[in-house]
């Protein structure tokens, strides 16, 4: 681990655990890590980001130099730094698989540890999963919009932060993208790298047509971006390299970045077909999101295949989720939050998805070790602080498995538009209960 991440927390984080040590509450305690609702726009979200939350809980450890930071605030006690310099997370980790749809109140991850442990990491989780599962989240509505056809994430330049990038890019992977121009995520996480040109390599040469035949031929099967000046133009120029190299012409497709996508996509189709290039694909980028993208098909857009970035990078239209990580349950006792719209349901959990033929129809929220009709979501990953066998999945498979899951949701759940009624999530007669025997019980109290 990055000396780093061990202090990419919040301070209060340290203070509460100084405290609990204090007050020698060592106990088991149960934090569960949900979305509350989801965004307007989503009908359903794809949890990512297990696989860093499990890393992190593996290696976590306080180096001598954070320790002595910690010591140089002078805020916390020397029982504290003791504590820290010995830390490792012994607990159990139950949640959904990586790609799995989930709903608001479901949660994606139990954390099941002594007090101190379990509120230490807050932070981090909360940090990794949610940006994943926002990312993921977007990009399958891109991929749903493209329809089968290939999309390419290229969000890099303007994503916020560095980690944020490469996290971006493994999520969008497992949600569907076919590819990323991050190298370093391709390099890190097997994700397939992809790639064009800019307009600058195009600048860069006193004619168009002479940056083609350069980049041609160092790249031969590669795509031409031809809108640099004049988009027409710039097919032509495909058609005159073509002519020139004969059989040796392999450029697999053009690259359309901007202007009316609709109508220059159909003016370079047929200038290629006329050529005798129908094999020469269309690819379109430029301020793209999944709604651009669904309305050009819906034309009729002869296009092949999309790059997308900004908008997915940054997950433009729902760039947060109101995601928390709430204790429910401490030394064998459940616990509530009544805090006005953030009522907590108590106590560890699981969640069963009902199916129909094959198809979801409702969720229910249950309490753990209940035994109901139903698919349970939830599993145990990690025990005693070291991940279970199997829970560590490729990046392949986590990626079968979202397309496996997302085909097993209502066809109107896929859909760009929200759905009316949403999908029904509906807690168990034994949590519902539960929760009111803990809310009268405190309402009662002097």
């Amino acid at each position: 681990m990055e000396d780093s991440v061990a202090l990419l927390t919040d301070l209060y984080e340290f203070a509460m655990v100084d405290a609990y040590l204090d007050e020698d509450l060592h106990d088991e305690a149960v934090f569960s890590l949900f979305v509350r609702r989801l965004p307007p726009r989503r009908n359903f979200l794809l949890a990512c980001g297990l696989e860093e939350a499990l890393r992190y809980l593996e290696t976590l450890r306080f180096t001598p130099e954070q320790l002595d930071y910690l010591a140089s605030l002078e805020h916390f006690s020397d029982r504290l730094l003791r504590y820290l310099e010995r830390f490792r997370f012994s607990g159990e980790v139950c949640a959904v698989p990586e790609g799995t749809p989930v709903f608001g109140e479901e949660p994606i991850l139990e954390v099941v540890a002594p007090l101190p442990e379990a509120q230490l990491v807050e932070t981090y989780l909360l940090n990794q999963i949610h940006l994943q599962t926002m990312a993921a989240s977007k990009a399958a509505r891109v991929t749903e919009a493209a329809a089968g056809r290939p999309v390419m994430e290229f969000g890099l330049r303007r994503i916020h932060g560095t980690d944020a990038g490469l996290k971006v890019a493994r999520a969008a992977f497992i949600a569907g993208v076919d590819a990323t121009s991050n190298v370093m995520a391709g390099q890190r996480y097997g994700v397939p790298v992809a790639g064009t040109m800019a307009h600058s390599f195009v600048q860069a040469h006193d004619d168009e047509l002479e940056s083609f035949r350069v980049f041609a031929r160092c790249f031969p099967d590669s795509t031409l971006l031809v809108d640099t000046y004049d988009t027409l133009r710039g097919v032509q120029h495909v058609l005159r390299l073509a002519r020139e190299l004969g059989e040796g012409f392999q450029i697999r497709a053009v690259r359309l970045d901007s202007g009316d996508l609709l109508a220059l996509s159909r003016a370079a189709r047929q200038m290629l077909n006329d050529a005798g290039l129908q094999r020469v694909q269309i690819i379109a980028s430029g301020n793209l999101d999944e709604d651009v993208i669904a309305r050009l098909l819906s034309q009729g857009a002869p296009i092949d295949g999309f790059g997308v970035g900004t908008a997915l990078g940054v997950s433009a239209d729902a760039p947060c989720l109101d995601i928390v990580y709430k204790l429910v349950a401490y030394a064998g006792k459940d616990r509530i939050k009544l805090s006005a719209a953030k009522v907590l349901y108590p106590g560890r959990k699981q969640v069963f998805r009902v199916e129909e033929d094959g198809v979801a129809r409702r969720d229910v929220l249950a309490r753990h070790g209940e035994q109901l009709g139903g698919r349970p979501l939830l599993r145990t990953v990690m025990r005693d602080g070291r991940r279970v066998e199997g829970s560590s999945p490729s990046l392949p498979e986590i990626r079968e498995h979202a397309r496996r899951e997302v085909e097993r949701l209502p066809h109107s759940l896929r859909r760009l538009e929200p759905v009316s009624p949403p999908y029904r999530v509906e807690a168990s007669p034994v949590l519902a209960w539960t929760r009111e025997q803990l809310t009268e019980a405190w309402e009662a109290s002097p």
